[in-house]
């Protein structure tokens, strides 16, 4: 199996080794597989080796100055070696299977060969008097070029898909939105797609209730206590005295009424409200998707 992506620079240094391999684990860390050239044998299996070399997705040269040296004037050195090597497959590779990184190169110079190419390549020159380092932009910019993207984030999108990807965002925003899940009448009949947000609110100030649901079954549902109720119950009697209701009221968590039930709530200013299930749909995953919701009719017992 060949790599996504082969590193060629010189032995310039112990630090500029280890920088190497940190670029290398970086590139790794993103998920690429990177072969470095530190543990080749430039013996009888540097064809086989080369060949791996030329089949690699992409080619990537660190170029300081000592490996530009090498280049030119080194062929027997490993730079040189693998430049002959390089060079050749890089006349029948497309223009971007092979880029560069000038490090400690602030002339941006270039092993012979390249010149005539002149690849942009990536600035990884550091400047300590401007406190300028290379880092996250640079890595960014090599893969934007493993993966084929313009290097020019501004106009790497088309202006109608910005768009449509703004309205995208905009959509889930608008649906995070409270306004969407509250209504402040002391009576009224609402759906709520409870799987959108945490609860609907209905009334206002000490008429206020946040009521959580869940799915139960086909025809059911959870009403829960958790978004700040005091307790809430499941009125059992078809024919129950609102002055009573209270009676209902229970100290567990949730109730599960089925459609045409009604349940009693107590909020933390000791107001009650009463829900009637209307409608319970589950989730229908189709050629018409329809997303699990529940219709509910409710009255805040203001006199109460």
């Amino acid at each position: 199996m060949s790599a996504d992506l082969f590193i060629s620079y010189a032995w310039t240094s112990t630090a500029h080794r280890d920088w190497v391999r940190l670029l290398a684990s970086q590139l790794h860390l993103i998920g690429y597989a990177v072969k470095i050239d530190e543990a080749v044998d430039y013996g009888s299996s540097l064809h086989g080796f080369m060949r791996e070399v030329t089949e690699a997705a992409h080619v990537l040269l660190i170029v300081d100055e000592n490996y530009v040296d090498r280049a030119n004037k080194k062929p027997e050195s490993g730079v040189g070696i693998e430049t002959k090597w390089i060079s050749r497959a890089f006349m029948e590779k497309p223009g971007t299977w092979l880029s560069v990184v000038f490090i400690r190169n602030p002339d941006r110079k270039l092993p012979n060969w390249l010149n005539d190419h002149n690849p942009k390549g990536f600035d990884f020159n550091s400047s300590p008097e401007s406190n300028e380092f290379p880092g996250a932009v640079q890595i960014d910019e090599i893969w934007r070029w493993i993966e084929g993207l313009p290097a020019d984030k501004a106009h790497a999108v088309p202006l109608s898909l910005v768009r449509k990807r703004a309205a995208r965002l905009e959509r889930i925003d608008a649906r995070r939105d409270p306004a969407l899940y509250a209504n402040p009448a002391l009576k009224d009949r609402v759906t709520f797609r409870y799987k959108d947000h945490a609860h609907y609110t209905v009334g206002y100030g000490e008429y206020e209730f946040k009521i959580n649901f869940s799915g139960c079954s086909y025809d059911s549902v959870y009403v829960y206590k958790d978004s700040g109720l005091k307790a809430v119950g499941l009125i059992t009697s078809p024919n129950f005295d609102p002055l009573s209701v209270e009676s209902f009221l229970t100290p567990g968590r949730a109730v599960a009424p089925s459609v045409a039930q009604k349940v009693v709530l107590l909020n933390p200013q000791g107001s009650l409200c009463v829900i009637t299930i209307d409608e319970v749909q589950r989730e229908v995953n189709a050629a018409e998707y329809v997303p699990e919701h529940v219709t509910f009719t409710y009255e805040v017992l203001v006199n109460h």
